[in-house]
């Protein structure tokens, strides 16, 4: 079926952390009364698009049964066998990954999955490793749990993000680092990881007693022309604690459907007993079956929308504000906007965006203090029409 997501969709009233978080948030975003037209959001990582129908279908044959008591996952049960191979079956058929369904811990969340890693494998005052700028509930995992962030910040050569390779082997071999995080595809930059850098960053770290952890959940939403190689295709996965969820790829956020694989039978019995006492609920199972059975043309439909809202942004950008600095993303679907040109201070590009033309972002300095500075993210996930009006109203209170 074709799928129309220039449509709109109210989601207003709906406890979306999306349209409705500015007035649930307020403090999250400091000047949100003093926008001077109607806030559009486009900060949050979710998309306004209505999902596959194969989602639909699944999770209304648990509407119509309409009993809602406890639900578990074992993968030695027969009865959870159809979860198992949808999960499996995805990655295989788009990765030549082959995952055994003992090696996959269910979680309720990415950056839950994080969180419980980071207390799996280290300790309170110990180093976790990140590259920044990067996703901020990184940062606010490592510290919220007692651990020291130790920064190896990306190079950024003009708008293209590389590793800092003798800083990143630096870092490592530090006794007191334990864990490094990895974004892949790496957001907010839009970076995709090659297979020898992949290799790079793992060996680095299994080397120097660095356990690595990935969180691949927008793995799915590439460019045409891009490839995506979750790291576990392209080492031997001993040392490796993979994060991946039809959450992003299928707009599933609020069902909070995780699956962490863990290769190694200690590292995952530890990461297990960290975790507890956890199980999805039904929407979540019936959810992911759906989507990874049934979902493939919506996601070919929505990267190819994907893909035309962001052509439209670059060349909307090179004509009309061309002090503003944005690179294709090779991956995801945020732009990493540099606005440094216009030689304003952070806060003067902020409310511009935000107070002047209503417009709701994330800040780069939430990706980073010192590297996000003057960057601001956008998520294009919504009707592109809402896109185009962000950028008109951003040009005018920029360029007259």
């Amino acid at each position: 079926m074709t799928y129309d997501f220039d449509r709109p969709v109210d989601r207003r009233g709906t406890y979306s952390m999306k349209w409705d978080g500015p007035s649930l948030m307020e403090s999250f975003f400091p000047g949100i009364g003093e926008c001077e037209k109607e806030p559009l959001c486009v900060f949050t990582a979710d998309m306004d698009f209505q999902c596959a129908e194969s989602i639909r279908e699944e999770l209304q044959k648990i509407v119509d049964r309409n009993l809602y008591g406890y639900t578990g996952l074992a993968p030695t049960a027969e009865v959870c066998k159809p979860y198992y191979d949808a999960v499996t079956g995805w990655f295989k058929r788009h990765y030549g990954w082959e995952i055994d369904p003992e090696t996959i811990v269910y979680t309720p969340g990415t950056v839950n999955a994080v969180d419980i890693a980071i207390k799996t494998f280290s300790k309170e005052g110990e180093g976790v490793l990140i590259n920044p700028p990067i996703y901020g509930p990184f940062a606010m995992s490592i510290e919220g749990a007692g651990r020291k962030v130790v920064r190896s910040p990306l190079i950024n050569t003009g708008g293209y993000y590389t590793v800092d390779f003798a800083g990143f082997e630096e870092k490592a071999k530090d006794p007191n680092t334990k864990i490094f995080i990895l974004c892949s595809p790496h957001n907010p930059t839009g970076r995709i990881w090659t297979p020898e850098e992949l290799r790079r960053m793992y060996g680095i770290c299994t080397a120097n007693g660095v356990v690595v952890v990935t969180d691949e959940i927008h793995g799915d939403l590439i460019r045409k022309g891009e490839t995506f190689h979750p790291m576990a295709t392209v080492v031997d996965g001993k040392n490796l604690v993979s994060c991946t969820a039809a959450n992003k790829t299928f707009n599933l956020a609020d069902l909070k459907t995780t699956n962490v694989v863990i290769r190694d039978p200690e590292m995952r019995a530890q990461y297990s007993k960290s975790l507890g006492f956890t199980f999805p609920n039904i929407f979540t199972i019936a959810a992911t079956i759906g989507a990874y059975n049934g979902g493939q043309e919506w996601l070919d439909q929505v990267r190819d929308y994907l893909d035309g809202t962001i052509d439209w942004v670059l060349d909307f950008v090179k004509e009309k504000m061309p002090r503003v600095k944005i690179r294709r993303p090779e991956g995801t679907y945020v732009l990493w906007m540099d606005f440094r040109g216009y030689g304003l201070t952070p806060d003067e590009v902020n409310d511009r965006i935000l107070k002047k033309a209503g417009v709701v972002l994330e800040r780069g300095e939430m990706f980073d203090q010192e590297l996000g500075a003057g960057f601001q993210r956008i998520c294009v996930p919504t009707q592109r029409a809402v896109i185009q009006e962000c950028f008109r109203r951003m040009e005018e209170v920029f360029e007259h």
